[in-house]
């Protein structure tokens, strides 16, 4: 399993929309986008490499140092099939 955090997502909305537009948008929106937006990319590369499986992004999942967190409410946000 292979766990990606986004730690910049802030700033990747900001340098294709705008730095004043990005203010206006609230940091989970931020995440949310970008995140979407490399599970696309993701899976189109993989599919192009002939590998399968799935790809997910949730909630109330986090990484800090080298601990895996697990929040009380954790919620698969999205899912696609490779």
């Amino acid at each position: 399993m292979i766990v990606l955090k986004i730690t910049n997502a802030s700033d990747v909305v900001a340098a294709n929309i705008g730095k004043f537009l990005e203010r206006l948008t609230p940091d989970a929106y931020d995440q949310t986008k970008v995140e979407d937006i490399v599970i696309d990319r993701l899976v189109a590369n993989l599919k192009a490499e002939g590998i399968r499986g799935e790809v997910a992004a949730f909630k109330g999942l986090d990484l800090n140092d080298d601990d895996l967190v697990i929040h009380d409410h954790l919620k698969l946000r999205r899912r696609k099939t490779i």
